[in-house]
């Protein structure tokens, strides 16, 4: 029951839901989701390092950067949550505010 306890509490966090949103149009480096987020480094890299644990994103890194994306689902519970999150998260009040300008700019800038 742990991992679909940690599964459930890692998308009871908006940051998190916001994360997993960004994800869903693929890889991003944390860079560019500090530019979406308008959130600091350390806030950014603590949500994901709990959606990392708790089995939500994968990351590796290249250079000084980080890049992460969506993990791919283990089970059929991780499957038909990411499916349900991928069909209401891009209309949700909790993935607005996503200043998709300012992260498609911080990835064009190649500051990652």
């Amino acid at each position: 029951m742990e991992p679909t306890t940690q599964l459930f509490k890692a998308l009871s966090e908006p940051v998190r839901l916001r994360i997993i949103a960004m994800l869903l149009d693929g890889e991003r480096c944390v860079c560019e989701l500090m530019a979406g987020l308008d959130m600091p480094q350390s806030t950014v890299s603590r949500h994901l390092a709990y959606l990392k644990n708790s089995g939500w994103v994968t990351g590796e890194r290249r250079g000084v950067w980080s890049y992460y994306r969506l993990r791919e689902p283990t089970t059929d519970l991780h499957r038909g949550l990411l499916e349900l999150l991928a069909a209401h998260l891009p209309r949700d009040p909790a993935a607005a505010g996503l200043d998709v300008a300012a992260m498609t700019a911080a990835g064009k800038a190649n500051r990652c």
